[in-house]
């Protein structure tokens, strides 16, 4: 059974940060694209920042471009979001996904992803 879980999320201040992890279980993704989406209050999911099968492209949204980094472990299963200079709005549930088929480049729209984690909440107080 494939399994992503997310770790790190809390509650900081304006202008902190936190490091986001997810883990993957069940199967190995390292040739597969994986991404970090979020989703506040009453908004729809939207993207955050994507990563290809190396860690060699990444893709961010314009509302965090500069302000966060995502990485990947291969060795590791794992893949991060380093968030840095966070912002009120910034407050959402952090969700990890994965595609489940073989890619060399990466994706930004939640239905090209298969596998969701159950997410982590980040609240930035003002």
């Amino acid at each position: 059974q494939v399994q992503l879980v997310e770790s790190g999320g809390g509650l900081v201040q304006t202008g902190g940060s936190l490091r986001l992890s997810c883990a993957a279980s069940g199967r190995t993704f390292s040739l597969h694209p994986m991404g970090w989406f979020r989703q506040a209050p009453g908004l729809e999911r939207e993207f955050v920042a994507a990563i290809d099968w190396r860690g060699g492209s990444t893709y961010y949204a314009d509302s965090v471009k500069g302000r966060f980094a995502i990485s990947r472990d291969n060795a590791q299963n794992t893949v991060a979001l380093q968030m840095n200079s966070l912002k009120p709005e910034d407050t959402a549930v952090y969700y990890c996904a994965a595609r489940s088929r073989v890619s060399y480049i990466y994706y930004y729209t939640a239905k090209d992803y298969d596998y969701w984690g159950q997410g982590t909440q980040v609240t930035v107080s003002s």
